[in-house]
């Protein structure tokens, strides 16, 4: 559902998280694929909650708050269906790796790719998709 009810979020704030997640998704590939379970846990407060709910989101918005780099607000409803895909996708790498497949590397680089291209170029795939759903079939505003 498309949301217009929630607090925008700051694009530096949001950046500065994919580079988290993509470091975070790094060492789940080079160290040990437990890692997964940070961005499991933060996309499903950041995707079911929002991101005003997610202590880590919060506490990053006050420290670039703080510092003057909040940079453009965003609206958050296309960035929490980001953050459902980030908990689907690190879900679906850990079942697979509990499962003792090698398959749970896929889902981690396609979350690498992503939430990279995320940091360096404010570019959000699940955003970009968003913005297309609602393009082609608009809410309806029947109440």
């Amino acid at each position: 559902m498309l949301r217009f009810d929630l607090p925008q979020v700051p694009s530096n704030v949001i950046r500065w998280e994919a580079l988290l997640n993509t470091v975070t998704c790094l060492l789940a590939l080079l160290v040990s694929p437990w890692f997964m379970l940070i961005p499991t846990v933060q996309g499903f407060i950041k995707g079911i909650l929002g991101h005003a709910r997610c202590p880590a989101h919060v506490m990053w918005r006050k420290v670039f708050s703080a510092k003057g780099w909040l940079g453009r607000l965003e609206d958050a409803g296309p960035k929490m269906f980001a953050a459902k895909i980030l908990f689907l996708a690190s879900a679906v790498s850990l079942t697979l790796y509990m499962t003792g497949t090698t398959l749970w590397r896929v889902p981690v680089v396609v979350l690498v790719v992503f939430t990279c291209l995320e940091w360096l170029l404010s570019f959000c795939a699940a955003c970009w998709a968003y913005g297309l759903w609602y393009r082609h079939f608009p809410a309806s505003r029947t109440r």
